[in-house]
């Protein structure tokens, strides 16, 4: 069986769904499916930025092949992704079953528009965020809606199966009020990083961080509530004086109202933000040594960094959104709370940072009970099946 799996962007390029495509090739590939991707140039898309011209535009691999393709975009406010000959790279492909990710994006439109052609059957992994949480302000939520209202049930209408991640990401899509496809529940595997140095410290003394730290890792975009969470930290720094709370990851557009969120509150000191930690094992280093990871978003489709975290034994602090509470049960695997709840937020991360046994156990027990549960494996031989029978049926 040959499957085309359709994204935006791929490895080097960051991303949880770069990452995802790029674990179900191989996983996938070690099941003997051969594995077309075809992604686009881009590194990033905010801002616009293309891969270098080291990295191939078309390459062998061994559970197929990856080629990038050229992309286009609309300025500004309407930006949105084309493809340059996505159809074209479909047919020569040859693949009996084709797998676009991500809802509302060109290439589910490209698979659609094949497959009333006469291309192979295709199914989507939405990868779904409602429209009141994407980023770009009112004029890209209105393009969005538009999308919702006027195209999606036709570019829907023909896909086999639709994949999303937990009951909560389902929900949201029936809000649409359109008919769905058959849908599959289909949660993403973990994909653990490289043990960290031997040195207990060796992030804090790699980034010249002294004492005690809180931990964000995500993209610093505007979904995250990174603005909740530098005023929840303010008790936290007056009552602790050692204190730190240490930003990891690329600038989404949130940086500089970070920053300035901090100087209002006076924690411009106590605030690190260290960009993207390129070296994995020192990112696995910063979640061992962190006292604790918070994820204070607006909304998760899943939130991956949870099962990184506690892979660490870590315990965990994050919104009650989305697909986080089918993944982390409250007062067991870590603690959970509203989403633009500063208050909220500095009290559970309050207790963490008190209570070190309660810390321990939220740790240990996510590691133990949380992390065994999504492998990638598992995730690639339910995804062959569902292959199977989308070409039987």
């Amino acid at each position: 069986m040959k499957v085309a799996q359709l994204a935006t962007r791929y490895p080097p390029g960051p991303g949880g769904v770069e990452r995802h495509v790029a674990e179900l090739a191989s996983h996938l590939g070690a099941r003997g499916v051969a594995v077309d991707v075809l992604t686009s140039e881009l590194y990033r898309e905010f801002p616009w930025q293309r891969l270098p011209p080291e990295v191939p535009r078309q390459e062998r691999t061994a559970f197929g092949s990856v080629r990038r393709l050229p992309v286009w975009s609309l300025p500004g406010a309407a930006h949105y992704t084309f493809f340059r000959g996505l159809d074209t790279a479909i047919a020569e492909a040859r693949p009996d079953v084709v797998h676009a990710h991500t809802y509302g994006t060109h290439q589910v439109t490209v698979a659609a528009r094949a497959r009333r052609r006469g291309g192979p059957p295709f199914v989507v992994t939405a990868h779904y965020h409602p429209p009141w949480s994407i980023e770009g302000g009112w004029w890209r939520r209105r393009l969005r809606g538009f999308y919702d209202r006027r195209l999606a049930a036709r570019t829907l209408a023909g896909a086999a199966r639709l994949i999303v991640q937990t009951r909560e990401e389902e929900r949201l899509m029936r809000e649409l009020r359109i008919e769905l496809p058959p849908v599959t529940i289909v949660p993403p595997g973990y994909t653990p990083l490289p043990p960290p140095p031997e040195d207990p410290s060796a992030f804090s003394r790699a980034y010249g961080i002294d004492g005690p730290f809180l931990l964000f890792v995500g993209r610093l975009a505007s979904n995250k509530g990174l603005l909740a969470l530098a005023e929840a930290f303010v008790p936290l720094s007056r009552q602790d004086p050692q204190a730190t709370l240490v930003v990891v990851g690329e600038d989404g557009g949130m940086a500089a109202a970070l920053e300035d969120r901090a100087r209002e509150l006076g924690i411009t000191s106590r605030l690190r933000r260290v960009g993207h930690v390129a070296d994995e094992r020192l990112l696995a280093a910063a979640y061992r040594e962190a006292r604790a990871l918070v994820l204070p978003s607006d909304y998760e489709a899943f939130g991956l960094v949870l099962l990184e975290a506690l892979a660490q034994g870590t315990p965990v602090v994050a919104s009650r959104v989305g697909g986080i509470p089918e993944v982390i049960e409250d007062g067991r695997t870590g603690l959970l709370v509203p989403p633009h709840a500063p208050g909220a937020l500095a009290e559970a991360i309050g207790r963490i940072w008190n209570d070190r046994e309660l810390a321990r156990r939220l740790g240990e027990t996510g590691r133990a009970t949380v992390v065994p549960r999504y492998r990638w494996d598992a995730v690639a031989a339910t995804l062959e099946g569902l292959y199977r029978d989308v070409l039987a049926g």
